[in-house]
């Protein structure tokens, strides 16, 4: 082995070092602490980075971190829905949902992408359980409201015990976005919104957005213009002002009622890094913007 070599190596493992110390503060002070990830986008269709996402999940839980993992699955719905020959319509950014268009949507997301992700957490040395809204009474949904879009439903209810029984034992609880009203109606809810209002019952320390933007930017065309770190305030007033805008606007909107409702902190971080959330949550830098409620800026 070269001289070189060697060196680079050692540097390797010195960088590595540096990284697991920086993290040992983070660790301890979330030990025992509930964070609710958001999962979506590129990150849920790309293997690599399917299997890092994964990965970071089975480590919060090794270091005593309790995460709830909450997924949608847009892109495998509509090719079902394509494989089935129904065709996907949408309304003012909303899946309009008929009744053949809720049986797949329910199908898809609780039948294949909940246990795929399940098994994936499992195999990587977790303890996954999947859950739907139905299940336990987890959530109670109530439509959307508008018209023409079908069963489209918000959440109106959050019961966290089925959540707090799984995470108290060591469970990673993975919710996908389905629910159903007291008559037993299936809706299909926003995964953003799901998160948000979990993350708001349990008193969460962190709620993520697994997304494919680097976070907010004040330029949306730059990257480099991204927006480290804000208050719920100054989060109202970039959704005011303009500067979020188009589908981030659902996503700070999520976020800021997460917060006024006691989540400590939310984080809209790109899923496309490899790492992202132990990046996010582990280092003293941060990859993506965090929005703090106001009693914690």
């Amino acid at each position: 082995m070269m001289v070189n070599d060697i060196e680079y190596i050692r540097q390797a493992e010195a960088t590595r070092v540096q990284v697991l110390s920086e993290a040992l503060p983070y660790i301890q002070q979330f030990a025992g602490r509930t964070v609710v990830v958001k999962y979506g986008g590129a990150a849920m269709k790309d293997s690599h980075l399917k299997d890092q996402v994964i990965r970071d999940i089975v480590f919060l839980s090794c270091v005593g971190l309790r995460p709830i993992l909450v997924h949608g699955g847009g892109p495998e719905i509509n090719s079902w829905l394509d494989k089935l020959g129904i065709e996907a319509q949408f309304k003012n950014g909303l899946r309009v949902t008929d009744a053949p268009t809720m049986d797949v949507v329910e199908m898809v997301l609780v039948g294949r992408v909940n246990k795929e992700i399940v098994s994936l957490i499992n195999q990587a040395g977790g303890l996954a359980v999947g859950l739907c809204g139905k299940d336990g009474n987890l959530i109670t949904a109530r439509p959307q409201g508008q018209e023409g879009i079908g069963f489209v439903g918000e959440v109106s209810n959050v019961n966290i015990k089925i959540l707090e029984t799984l995470a108290s034992n060591g469970y990673i609880p993975v919710v996908s976005s389905v629910a159903a009203d007291e008559s037993g109606q299936a809706y299909n809810i926003n995964a953003d919104t799901v998160a948000g209002e979990i993350a708001a019952a349990l008193g969460a320390e962190k709620l993520i957005l697994l997304t494919d933007t680097r976070g907010i930017l004040k330029d949306y065309h730059d990257p480099g213009t991204l927006i480290p770190k804000v208050d719920i305030r100054e989060a109202r007033e970039l959704i005011t002002s303009g500067v979020v805008s188009g589908g981030m606007i659902p996503k700070v909107t999520c976020c800021v009622r997460s917060l006024a409702q006691g989540v400590r902190a939310a984080h809209i971080i790109d899923g496309r890094i490899p790492h992202a959330l132990l990046l996010e949550i582990f280092t003293d830098v941060g990859i993506g913007t965090m929005i703090l409620g106001s009693q914690y800026s």
